[in-house]
């Protein structure tokens, strides 16, 4: 049985006036998937969010949550992590999260773990908010939107402030999200984050959906360089195999541009005095740069 859709968005237009917000975004993201949204500063992101969770009202086209326009009945199946967090800054942590747990369906039974993991100590929360350090707030933010062990997390910037160490749980928990079944919307622009943890990919321009493919058939039409130094001459036109795009000398130094799978171009090597060699993955960070460099003439 194939998955159920989450999230849904046909022809999504938002205009503010005669500013652009975005224009006939489509896409959809699946029940228990890992989905990133990614775009430069300005690109919709935010806007495409707010009209998902119905802060905003689109100009046109429409976007659902678990089939359901937004509204009550939808929203109390997500929750939601915003980019610029504003709290009440005289509640204490603990006020807060109970505060916020009171406008959700379900219970906070969450709450207890969440605190744990992200090291948010009884003291902690009987502090005030105003107190809170930025990484303080954007655990805080994170465990309000867990606690009640959502459907659908929407998270903008949701590392922001963290250190390495709460990083890393975060990822892990999306991870242990994901295989409960349930369906994560991350809005990011830290690429190395999203390559970690998403297994599809929406990328915007402009205010127009330019890319929704997987991470990996992305990596796979990447252009990929790879440097091998050799112990002695070699013929180049025997190394130009099926998958090697451009051969490049320099002295003893190799480098060939490959797309798609390497297998042809190692043995193509396994035929020559190799000395060393090097062969990163495609990051998406290349592959983000190559969808966002200037169009010519522009």
């Amino acid at each position: 049985m194939a998955p159920a859709t989450v999230i849904e968005a046909r022809e999504l237009t938002k205009r503010y006036g005669r500013r652009r917000g975005i224009e006939g975004v489509s896409f959809s993201v699946q029940a228990g998937e890992t989905f990133g949204f990614l775009g430069p500063n300005g690109a919709g992101k935010t806007t495409t969010i707010r009209l998902l969770l119905g802060l905003l009202w689109p100009t046109s086209g429409s976007v659902s949550a678990f089939g359901l326009p937004p509204g009550p009945e939808a929203m109390a199946r997500v929750g939601y992590v915003p980019g610029d967090l504003g709290f009440y800054e005289q509640m204490t942590g603990a006020a807060l999260l109970e505060h916020l747990a009171g406008l959700q369906r379900d219970p906070p039974r969450l709450r207890g773990d969440l605190c744990a993991r992200f090291e948010l100590s009884q003291a902690d929360l009987a502090a005030p908010v105003r107190a809170y350090s930025r990484g303080m707030r954007q655990k805080l933010a994170l465990v309000q939107a867990f606690q009640h062990d959502p459907d659908l997390l929407v998270l903008d910037e949701p590392t922001e402030g963290l250190d390495p160490l709460m990083r890393e749980r975060l990822y892990e928990l999306l991870r242990q999200t994901a295989a409960q079944g349930k369906t994560v919307f991350l809005s990011s622009h830290v690429l190395p984050e999203v390559e970690r943890v998403c297994e599809r990919v929406a990328m915007v321009r402009e205010g127009r959906l330019i890319v929704e493919e997987t991470v990996a058939s992305l990596r796979a039409r990447m252009l990929r360089r790879m440097e091998v130094v050799f112990s002695a001459p070699v013929d180049l036109e025997a190394l130009r195999v099926t998958g090697v795009v451009n051969v490049q000398a320099d002295g003893s130094r190799v480098t060939l541009l490959i797309r798609g799978s390497p297998v042809p171009a190692l043995k193509a090597l396994l035929r020559h005095p190799v000395e060393d060699l090097v062969f990163e993955r495609a990051r998406l960070e290349e592959i983000f740069l190559e969808h966002y460099r200037p169009e010519p003439g522009r």
